[in-house]
């Protein structure tokens, strides 16, 4: 036993100014770091997973509470289950559960291989970038659709405008849309997130009995079922979020989603 740990007692007894001994302590610290960070991760993988899941269920609930009478919603119709789902736009198709759980929409953006550069004559969003996924918020009573939440985002004026629109189950009457964040004009573009200028959303129409998509803002007088008041005053906001609302329904958005589930449903 003398003899096994005789070159590691001699190794410690070289000077602290010894070639040999400097590489070695810094070998040494290295393995010793790195196996340290490996067995911290093991062990805390479980806590880990758990908060992301906490953290993912608090970003659902907090959408949810920015959607105008979403809770009401989930009542009248009794919903019993909310499932976030992700979704490959190219095709409509839902992505695996692998996918999903670690799927972070700002990574894949700055990915070549997650998403596209946009022509601009198709990136009416104002984007530049899309991913080739994005979550949806499915909401549930018995394994039957009931609403599906949208995440769309894009140019307003001054600010990129967030928001979620919120469908029923026919896949084509608005619940309600929420804008989740902009920074448009105080007292002009940034009305978009008063109650009132929002109450008007339900019961609208994305698409006609074609499937063409016409939701759009209009400057005053909304006059059929695919129309809202604009702002006034902010022409250039209420035209951005026309357009968000515009791509994202189509098929460089949700299009095929969209068609996906009313062929095939769930």
């Amino acid at each position: 036993m003398a003899k096994l740990f005789s070159p590691v007692r001699n190794f410690f007894a070289r000077s602290n100014d010894d070639l040999v001994k400097i590489i070695g302590m810094a070998v040494l610290v290295a393995l010793v770091s790195s196996a340290a960070v490996s067995v911290t991760a093991v062990m805390l993988r479980p806590y880990q997973e758990a908060n992301r899941a906490a953290e993912q269920q608090a970003r659902i609930d907090k959408m949810l509470d920015t959607l105008p009478g979403m809770r009401d919603l989930m009542m009248e119709t009794g919903v019993d289950t909310l499932e976030t789902r992700l979704v490959n736009l190219d095709d409509g198709s839902f992505a695996s559960s692998d996918e999903a759980a670690g799927f972070d929409l700002e990574a894949a953006l700055q990915d070549p291989e997650a998403s596209i550069a946009l022509e601009p004559d198709a990136d009416i969003a104002g984007i530049k970038r899309r991913a080739n996924q994005s979550p949806v918020y499915l909401l549930q009573k018995d394994g039957d659709l009931k609403l599906i939440v949208l995440p769309v985002y894009g140019a307003g004026y001054q600010s990129t405008i967030r928001a979620a629109l919120a469908i029923e189950s026919d896949l084509v009457t608005i619940a309600a849309l929420a804008i989740v964040e902009q920074g448009d004009t105080p007292g002009f573009g940034a009305r978009i997130e008063e109650p009132d200028w929002l109450a008007q959303w339900p019961g609208k129409k994305i698409a006609d009995e074609t499937g063409t998509v016409r939701i759009e803002l209009v400057r005053s007088g909304a006059s059929t079922p695919y129309e809202v008041d604009g702002i006034s005053g902010a022409t250039r906001t209420s035209n951005g979020l026309t357009n968000i609302l515009r791509f994202w329904l189509g098929d460089k958005g949700f299009g095929h989603f969209l068609t996906r589930l009313r062929q095939e449903g769930l």
